[in-house]
């Protein structure tokens, strides 16, 4: 897969851009703060509808302007799809492919499939169970992109238990002696309904991914960090995942025995929203005792993981974006990402100068990403530059 053209209109930055682009590498170079991760981001929010800088749309949208737009022409084994995407900030995104408006923006997943490092992929080591879920999510909507809707609908009905769950906890403790605490708990049963129903579902397809990713995470870890102690991950579960034909019916039992916590506390205790993929080196936790430098092999590897995994199930290369990370990494690191980008089909990347970029990595289109200031503020500019030939496998 490769993206052949990218238009964006008040994204960030950048007020217009239209690009062509193609197979190989593609490297914009410009300081922080001069707008080339905001290209990359563009095109990762296709792929993934969210950003992986921001957890919101308002960022997005250029400062004054109503709305921002997206379009990109990707091309998959000789089909050619342009998707449009409309972000609004404070009402619901519109989007289309080719001139077909589509019901949901969710309608565009595994249309473009993307993977990308960043030094922001450090967090999925050190950082909140959240960041890991996310991770795991992310790769399902690439593989099954209607799963993200049953993520979807499940984080609604869990907001709505969790709204009912503080709202009438008082009335809820009378019990069902009591006619406001009767239809509180009458309605906190069909929550439960529908959260065991599609809960089931995530945990499922979590468990089926963890299952995919069980060899190709400690594999690219052993290759990044061939000293250090073997990689192993796990997926901790608030349910018990022993039986995953029965899972519902599990998650149901739990939800009841928690019943009375959940109306304690005002929250919804058990669940995948309170889920964990856990991260080993040998028999230790990686958050809290892996180095600096194992963390980031970590990191790495999860990507690599997501990038083989994909690969392999989906016949062709997802999109590949080396955001700003080459800076963060030693020489083995890097030679490691080089050897990714060597095969990748196409190769986006974004670096603040080009000390931070390795000796043998030579692109095949170059931009300068500038600023200027204008009537409408501090706008990015783009500027090509000299092309090379591109890097072989031979010159690794």
């Amino acid at each position: 897969m490769f993206i052949r053209g990218l238009d964006v209109r008040d994204f960030r930055s950048w007020p217009e851009l239209k690009l062509e682009l193609g197979p190989g590498i593609t490297l914009f170079v410009g300081r922080n703060g001069f707008g080339k991760t905001n290209i990359v981001e563009a095109v990762g929010y296709t792929a993934h509808l969210s950003s992986h800088r921001v957890s919101h749309d308002s960022p997005l949208v250029r400062q004054g302007a109503q709305s921002a737009r997206i379009s990109l022409t990707a091309v998959h084994q000789g089909r050619e799809l342009t998707t449009h995407l409309l972000v609004k900030p404070h009402a619901a995104n519109q989007a289309q492919i080719n001139r077909t408006r589509l019901r949901s923006p969710r309608e565009l997943l595994g249309v473009v499939k993307t993977v990308l490092f960043s030094p922001e992929d450090l967090v999925l080591v050190r950082g909140e169970p959240a960041g890991r879920r996310s991770y795991l999510d992310s790769i399902i909507a690439s593989r099954t992109p209607r799963l993200a809707g049953v993520k979807a609908d499940y984080d609604k009905v869990l907001k709505q238990r969790n709204a009912l769950l503080k709202s009438a906890s008082a009335s809820m403790r009378r019990g069902y002696g009591d006619s406001d605490g009767a239809a509180a708990l009458s309605t906190l049963d069909t929550w439960d309904a529908q959260l065991a129903h599609l809960g089931a579902q995530v945990i499922t397809a979590r468990l089926a991914l963890v299952d995919a990713l069980l060899d190709h995470i400690p594999t690219a870890y052993a290759g990044l960090a061939p000293e250090s102690r073997p990689a192993r991950v796990e997926y901790r579960s608030t349910i018990d995942t022993s039986d995953r034909e029965v899972l519902e019916a599990v998650m149901l039992t739990t939800l009841a025995h928690s019943r009375q916590r959940d109306i304690e506390r005002g929250i919804s205790l058990v669940g995948p929203h309170r889920d964990d993929l856990l991260l080993y080196l040998g028999d230790q936790p990686a958050k809290g005792f892996a180095s600096h430098g194992e963390t980031w092999s970590y990191a790495i590897a999860l990507r690599l993981a997501e990038f083989e995994l994909l690969r392999k199930e989906g016949g062709s290369d997802p999109v590949l974006i080396l955001d700003d990370v080459f800076a963060e990494l030693d020489a083995k690191r890097r030679t490691q990402l080089v050897h990714l980008a060597a095969t990748a089909e196409q190769v986006l990347i974004t670096a603040a100068v080009d000390e931070d970029l390795p000796d043998n990595l030579e692109p095949i289109v170059r931009y300068r990403v500038g600023v200027k200031d204008t009537d409408q503020g501090r706008i990015s500019t783009l500027h090509t530059e000299a092309a090379t030939r591109g890097i072989s496998e031979e010159d690794v």
